[in-house]
């Protein structure tokens, strides 16, 4: 008796690892099919956010931006920044994420315009 329940406890182990094993190559497969279609901006986007640690929305979200305007966030940066001054009772966490908000959409901006400007680069070669 004992010897069947543990033949069936490997035998349910063996299956879980096997369906555990193959959710893990779907997954994988997935993820760089993902990555690939997001194509070079969506590397250097991600890029950029690896090195920030800020992704782009949470960016807009501490900023209060719904587009990607320079205008509109320099001044948005510009007022968060001295409200939260020290000197004016505000907390300089929150002053240094401001900072890190402008740093990652202002990369963002960048990575937006060099490949806008890259197609325009290619069309003049050909």
């Amino acid at each position: 008796m004992a010897r069947y329940l543990a033949q069936i406890i490997v035998m349910g182990a063996q299956v879980v690892g096997r369906a555990f094993a193959r959710a893990l190559r779907q997954e994988f497969a997935a993820s760089q099919a993902a990555a690939q279609a997001r194509g070079q901006a969506g590397r250097h986007s991600a890029a950029a956010s690896s090195f920030t640690g800020m992704t782009v929305q949470e960016a807009q979200q501490i900023l209060n931006i719904s587009t990607l305007t320079p205008e509109e966030i320099q001044k948005n940066y510009e007022h968060l920044f001295k409200a939260n001054d020290k000197a004016v009772g505000g907390s300089l966490y929150l002053q240094s994420k401001v900072v890190r908000a402008k740093e990652r959409l202002d990369e963002e901006l960048s990575i937006q315009q060099q490949h806008q400007s890259k197609p325009s680069d290619q069309e003049q070669q050909t």
